[in-house]
């Protein structure tokens, strides 16, 4: 019964992975192909949440605290990012 629910379990990883990897290649998609400036500032914001995701998912996975606080700075860090991005569009200075 144990090695059924861990086959279930595995596949139920490997699933989630799946759809992470989805989810970046289309936020990808629209952060390259993205018709205006704000579409690409979105998709770097939504690339950034989906990467801390996989890292606490992988933290939760590994059983390793080093990986939450790894998904807890790079959070931080995208979101940043994305402001000081979007301060430089709305302003067109450098902050």
């Amino acid at each position: 019964m144990a090695e059924g629910v861990r086959a279930v379990s595995a596949a139920l990883d490997y699933a989630i992975y799946a759809l992470f990897a989805c989810a970046f290649l289309l936020g990808l998609w629209r952060m390259i192909a993205g018709p205006q400036t704000p579409d690409r500032i979105v998709a770097a914001d939504t690339l950034g949440v989906i990467t801390t995701a996989a890292l606490a998912l992988l933290a939760l996975q590994l059983e390793s605290a080093l990986y939450l606080d790894v998904a807890l700075v790079y959070g931080v860090l995208a979101f940043v990012g994305v402001v000081a991005l979007a301060r430089i569009i709305e302003t067109g200075a450098r902050p």
